[in-house]
């Protein structure tokens, strides 16, 4: 570190979520690598204590790990704001469009960027006749997904055998965990995804390929076990299919507002052309547990996982709190 400042990081983690245990998991390898990099960290779970805690801390710079609901949304963001604490990551709009995919596909969408064919849908019409609905209008197969769920939660793919009962079934499920769920073309290619690092300049990271040659796809069960996927960085496309990845990877990324750090996932193939390109989601806080995708990567393009924390905490820190406004006075 040399004569740098040392920065006081509160790694926060956990919260209401069906993806805390992944949180923890992902502080466990932030607070170490902050450590090695020479800072003094502490480890704060999300909850109602956390406004306190960070408030008598004395911290230079927040560095959320907390994924899913809460963390991850825009709502854990604008507590930060509120304290003016500066901290890694996107801030609560670009949150909460990445969290709730009905919001960030229609963007995508808007923009040009390839997105599955679709509907966002709530409660308001029967799980049936939106099973009927999808079929007829998008097609035999199918991939029912909650909105603002990750990690692969509650996610089902459907194709043209399963009986129109399984999509209503699926729906419904859905509607058990999130207010909205995403019904969309089933594209079957490789399972890519392409991490973005924005230190000022946002830039995309080596493409990886998953596989899951245990699972139907990248489930729960096969991000977070260990051995039960590969991830193949980087992914053996041919070179103007990886440019176009990263370029749509970096657009989307700008295109929510992202800043710091995201993790964008995509299908690419679909039937007879290898080379279609789906953009699936993007991902503020991306994992940094042991099997993660972001800090491989970043390994890749020879940034150890120290020197990347230490790299984001010291940017959000620069960074510094939002700009603040003094009060305008009231007419006389």
């Amino acid at each position: 570190m040399g004569s740098e400042k040392r920065l006081s990081v509160a790694v926060i983690h956990g919260g209401p979520s069906t993806e805390a245990e992944v949180s923890r998991a992902s502080s466990q390898g932030v607070t170490r690598a902050l450590a090695k990099a020479g800072h003094p960290v502490v480890s704060l779970p999300l909850d109602s204590f956390l406004p306190e805690s960070l408030r008598t801390g004395g911290y230079d710079v927040a560095f959320p790990v907390a994924h899913g609901a809460v963390g991850e949304d825009g709502s854990l963001q604008g507590l930060l704001e509120v304290i003016a604490m500066p901290y890694v990551g996107s801030d609560v709009v670009a949150s909460a469009l990445a969290m709730h995919k009905r919001f960030s596909r229609a963007l995508f969408k808007a923009a040009g960027l390839p997105v599955a064919r679709g509907v966002a849908i709530d409660r308001r019409t029967s799980a049936m006749d939106w099973a009927q609905i999808a079929r007829r209008e998008i097609g035999e197969r199918l991939v029912v997904k909650p909105s603002s769920q990750g990690s692969a939660v509650g996610v089902v793919r459907l194709d043209g055998a399963a009986p129109v009962d399984d999509v209503a079934r699926a729906i419904e499920a859905v509607w058990e965990i999130d207010e909205f769920a995403i019904v969309e073309h089933f594209a079957r290619g490789l399972e890519i995804t392409c991490a973005v690092l924005d230190l000022g300049e946002p830039r995309a990271l080596p493409v990886t390929e998953i596989r899951s040659p245990r699972d139907p796809f990248y489930t729960y069960e096969a991000r977070y076990a260990p051995g039960r996927s590969v991830h193949v960085c980087p992914a053996p496309l041919p070179d103007a299919l990886t440019e176009r990845v990263q370029r749509i990877a970096v657009s989307a990324h700008d295109l929510l507002g992202c800043r710091d750090l995201s993790r964008v996932d995509f299908i690419v193939g679909d039937d007879a052309d290898a080379e279609a390109v789906t953009l699936l989601e993007v991902n503020t806080l991306p994992g940094m547990t042991a099997t993660s995708l972001y800090p491989e990567a970043a390994a890749v393009a020879g940034l150890t996982m120290p020197a990347l924390c230490d790299a984001l905490a010291r940017h959000a820190h620069a960074r510094g709190v939002t700009r603040r406004l003094d009060a305008k006075p009231l007419p006389r």
